[in-house]
């Protein structure tokens, strides 16, 4: 009977061991660039592929073959910060609110300095666990490491990547953890991270009442730092340009803030594109691959401040960002047999669209009626926007008129049904799209911490 139960058996072994060898010498991605849409949920999504190309159309990473559906509450939380959530997909581990690659912290704003500024770090010893990052693990294997991003260097999502501390508000503790050699430094990121782009120099430069009155405290000037540990060392579009592989770079484009929104970039900033293709320009020569993470971090800024046209706008810089570093990598890994690429958000937003508008309406518009043409109105008689939030601060006590050219300003802020200091995330799922090397186990509903975790096995990290 034995021998019977093998002999059927025998060939489903066979199979296995076939599948395992082949599961075993299907390539590895050599590189992986991970793209962050900051508070970039479906309806954004939604609102942006019409923003852009009508409601037939496609954003270009909507084209990409693998798709999911991503959870996104944090361990303490229902509805995310940035900051758990980045995390989770950095480092595979459900982290409490404003943690930042953090396991079990606890969370503590840090004080004001006597000039107002918040640089005192309060998190103390012994405060939670750190976790490795997917950059640090990259790092540690010998590959080329890069953050890039459109709000302050230290913001929450770049943060997660190259940084451990307990609250994300620690912003001035956050940028000594990326200088080699000085102290605080995070020695996970080994030799440093090759490449850095943001805003936010205030965090890096020291105190001065009238050049610098957000600045450190403690006196150090963290890019002198940087140039002394070998970094060229940017402050503009030009330096960025001018940057050469062989040599790692940092590029801080604003002084005491994030980068402008697409719309109003001045022309001293890159922009999401030109950083993007710069970075893998400077990253792509190392031989043994590299991790790269690019966040277009403003669309959540405009969000929170219920202005659905820069969000709107930032989502297809975005997007044209994803698409123009696919072409960049199709030409260096034709393709994308060596290179995973995963486009994903951290969290939703409370925005919605509503109010039956007809089909090929512009999608800032007020909404018309689909039989007159004329604008509707709500029930006390007003026209509303296709556009609204759940929450935010424009909520007025009695609602008036607005006409189609004010509803698609620039600075246009969508009504909110409850009146709070600002908008504030949604707690819905987000999507995920993936192409490219290790790319296939992407699909479903999944746990925001499992794309690190697919990350880490395409890499074989």
């Amino acid at each position: 009977m034995k021998q019977a139960f093998l002999k059927r058996r025998l060939p489903m072994l066979l199979a296995a061991c076939a599948f395992s060898t082949s599961a075993m010498a299907a390539p590895q991605a050599k590189n992986i660039i991970f793209f962050l849409g900051d508070g970039m949920g479906p309806t954004t999504i939604t609102a942006a592929r019409i923003f852009k190309h009508g409601e037939d159309g496609l954003l270009n990473f909507e084209r990409l073959e693998r798709t999911a559906r991503i959870k996104t509450y944090s361990n303490d939380f229902q509805t995310t910060d940035s900051a758990p959530s980045m995390g989770a997909y950095m480092t595979g581990v459900k982290i409490n609110q404003d943690g930042i690659s953090m396991k079990d912290a606890r969370a503590i704003d840090p004080e004001r300095d006597a000039r107002g500024n918040r640089t005192i770090d309060k998190c103390g010893g012994n405060n939670g666990l750190v976790v490795p990052t997917i950059l640090e693990l990259a790092k540690a294997r010998g590959k080329a490491v890069g953050a890039v991003t459109t709000t302050e260097l230290t913001h929450a999502t770049p943060a997660s990547t190259f940084s451990h501390v307990c609250h994300r508000d620690a912003a001035y503790t956050i940028a000594r953890q990326i200088v080699p050699g000085g102290e605080g430094y995070n020695k996970a990121l080994g030799d440093g991270v090759d490449v850095l782009m943001g805003g936010g120099r205030h965090h890096f430069t020291p105190w001065d009442k009238t050049a610098n009155p957000k600045g450190r405290a403690d006196g150090r000037d963290l890019m002198s730092e940087f140039a002394a540990q070998g970094y060229a060392v940017g402050n503009t579009r030009a330096d960025m340009m001018s940057a050469r592989p062989g040599r790692k770079f940092v590029g801080i484009f604003s002084k005491d803030d994030h980068l402008d929104y697409s719309l109003a970039r001045r022309p001293e900033q890159p922009t999401l594109t030109e950083m993007a293709l710069k970075a893998i320009e400077l990253l792509s020569k190392d031989p043994d691959g590299f991790f790269l993470m690019v966040e277009g971090g403003k669309i959540d800024h405009a969000l929170h401040d219920t202005n659905a046209k820069n969000a709107l706008a930032d989502t297809v810089a975005f997007d044209e960002a994803i698409q123009a570093a696919i072409d960049r990598m199709r030409t260096i890994d034709p393709g994308l047999e060596n290179t995973l690429i995963v486009v994903t958000a951290d969290h939703d937003h409370t925005m919605v669209l509503n109010g039956y508008p007809k089909r090929g309406s512009k999608v800032l518009d007020i909404v018309h009626d689909y039989a007159t043409g004329e604008p509707k109105k709500d029930a006390d008689g007003k026209t509303f926007t296709a556009l609204v939030f759940g929450n935010g601060k424009v909520r007025p006590d009695v609602r008036a008129d607005v006409d189609s050219a004010t509803a698609q300003g620039d600075r246009y802020q969508q009504e909110a049904g409850v009146r709070t200091v600002y908008e504030s995330h949604g707690g819905g799922d987000v999507k995920l799209y993936a192409t490219g090397a290790g790319s296939a186990p992407f699909k479903g509903t999944m746990e925001n911490t499992q794309v690190f975790h697919l990350m880490k096995a395409a890499a074989g990290l």
